[in-house]
C-alpha cells in the first residue's frame, strides 16, 4: 500500500501547526500535484494541504455511502451495462 517515501514529522507543538517533510516523491507524482494546484489556482503547498485535509476527513463509511449513492443513480438510468464476465468468457473462447 505505501510507497518508498520518507515522511518525517518535523514539529508537533500543541499550539502550532505541524510541519511534515516528505522525501523521495517520484517526479510523475509531483507533476500531477503541480498540475492539480495550477488547475485550482493554488500553490503546491495549498493544494497538498487541501488534499491531506480531504483525505483525513473522509472515513471509509463516507466512501461506502458515496458508492451506494452512485450505484442507485446508475440503476435509475436507462443505460444498462452488459455482464463483463460473459464478455471475458467469449473473448477467451476465441
Amino acid at each position: 500500500m505505501f510507497k518508498d517515501y520518507d515522511i518525517i514529522l518535523i514539529s508537533n507543538r500543541r499550539w502550532a501547526m505541524a510541519n511534515i517533510l516528505i522525501r523521495n516523491i517520484p517526479e510523475a507524482v509531483l507533476d500531477r500535484f503541480k498540475n492539480m494546484a495550477k488547475n485550482h489556482k493554488r500553490s503546491l503547498q495549498q493544494e497538498l494541504r487541501v488534499v491531506l485535509e480531504k483525505t483525513a476527513d473522509q472515513s471509509s463509511t463516507d466512501v461506502f455511502l458515496k458508492a451506494l449513492e452512485l450505484r442507485k443513480k446508475l440503476r435509475k438510468k436507462a443505460v444498462r451495462f452488459s455482464d463483463s464476465a460473459k464478455l471475458v468468457r467469449e473473448d477467451r473462447a476465441r
